[in-house]
């Protein structure tokens, strides 16, 4: 594949850079970190981050699926050093496996978890719903039950920073009108089978909380963006059309409105949130990117106007589709709990980060052919 560009921040002022705590600092005392899920995109920002800027020894629990990468880890390791290496530990196990879950999470013996691993595309939800229950709705159930066992025999030293993560979405808030953003007051409302069984392993994981006293804490995020993104979400379903000259598909009206977070960003909230946060207490993270589909789709076009001059504009190849069964029209975050409470700030506007991620995908072409050939 060529020099691989890792990513790294692209808007980061002095103070703020000083402001943020690392994350050596956020783990104190946690070296082993169980993450779940660290096989795809939003997990996979999570499992560089700690590696590159930890000691941490990182247990990846993931079921290497059809989004499941780990080229961006193995050039991680390999930018830090093969003495690195056994610090990532891959445990290729499907949730729904009770028993190989059992195992996996006392052989991690974790000091953190953060559970990412989750079936998250709304369309393939929509034509196939049940193994977004089994895996979503079980496969939390089987890692509660495993957690919960393990946090049972820790020692009392080991049972003070304890937590189990749950990463969710603001899908599980429903759709929003004209006005007003999600916060964590907003009663669910989800409208697709996805959302539907992230809402329900959200009550799960507050109800083993509340049940048995397991410390966690939740998170809800917007729509993500960035590097190394499985390509069948929006941004790099549309750079790889009009990069080929394809037809870019818009669905409906194109007015629907996400809330964009980049991956980075989130990042820094996850850890946060995971090391400081309240137990029981849940978080909405948002990147103050509200755009209208519309807009995401021509802002993209014409960057690739600049990059690829020759095949401008792009625009022409937008093509409006039927539109999606149930289509949330609005998603909007308030994230001022995050950001009072933990002092999270979002580092990136969506523009630039958006450029640099076009840029991103012109220039891996070749392992979004790869991941893509993979999944069939």
């Amino acid at each position: 594949m060529g020099n691989i560009n890792l990513f790294k921040p692209l808007i980061q002022s002095d103070s703020m850079a000083k402001s943020r705590p690392t994350t050596s600092e956020l783990l104190g005392t946690r070296q082993r970190i169980l993450v779940t899920g660290g096989a795809g995109f939003i997990g996979g920002a999570v499992v560089r981050r700690l590696l590159r800027e930890s000691d941490a020894v990182v247990f990846n629990l993931d079921k290497m699926g059809y989004a499941s990468d780990l080229t961006s880890i193995e050039a991680v390791i390999n930018e830090l050093g093969v003495e690195h290496r056994d610090r990532h530990q891959l445990q290729p196990i499907d949730l729904c496996d009770a028993e190989a879950v059992q195992q996996a999470v006392k052989v991690a013996d974790p000091d953190l978890v953060m559970h990412l691993a989750a079936e998250s595309h709304v369309d393939r939800s929509i034509s196939g719903p049940g193994v977004f229950i089994e895996s979503n709705l079980t496969g939390t159930y089987n890692l509660l039950q495993a957690v919960r066992s393990h946090f049972e025999q820790l020692t009392p030293e080991r049972r003070e920073p304890f937590r189990l993560h749950h990463i969710s979405t603001d899908e599980v808030f429903g759709s929003l009108g004209h006005e007003g953003r999600f916060s964590e007051t907003t009663p669910y409302d989800p409208r697709s089978p996805y959302s539907a069984s992230k809402a329900a392993s959200d009550h799960l994981v507050q109800a083993w909380h509340h049940t048995y006293g397991l410390p966690v804490v939740l998170t809800n995020c917007s729509n993500n963006y960035g590097p190394w993104q499985f390509p069948e979400k929006l941004i790099p379903v549309v750079v790889l059309k009009a990069a080929a000259g394809e037809p870019i598909p818009l669905y409906g009206d194109g007015m629907n409105i996400r809330d964009w977070l980049h991956v980075e960003d989130h990042v820094d909230a996850l850890l946060l949130a995971a090391c400081r946060g309240r137990s029981g207490r849940s978080y909405c993270v948002g990147g103050y990117g509200e755009r209208t589909n519309t807009e995401v789709v021509n802002t993209i076009c014409q960057l690739l106007d600049e990059l690829q001059p020759s095949r401008k504009p792009h625009q022409r190849l937008i093509t409006p589709v039927l539109d999606r069964p149930g289509h949330d029209r609005r998603y909007a975050i308030d994230p001022n709990r995050i950001e009072t409470e933990l002092g999270w700030q979002p580092r990136y506007c969506f523009e630039k980060g958006l450029k640099t991620t076009v840029r991103w995908y012109l220039k891996h072409q070749n392992w979004c052919e790869q991941v893509r050939f993979r999944a069939g």
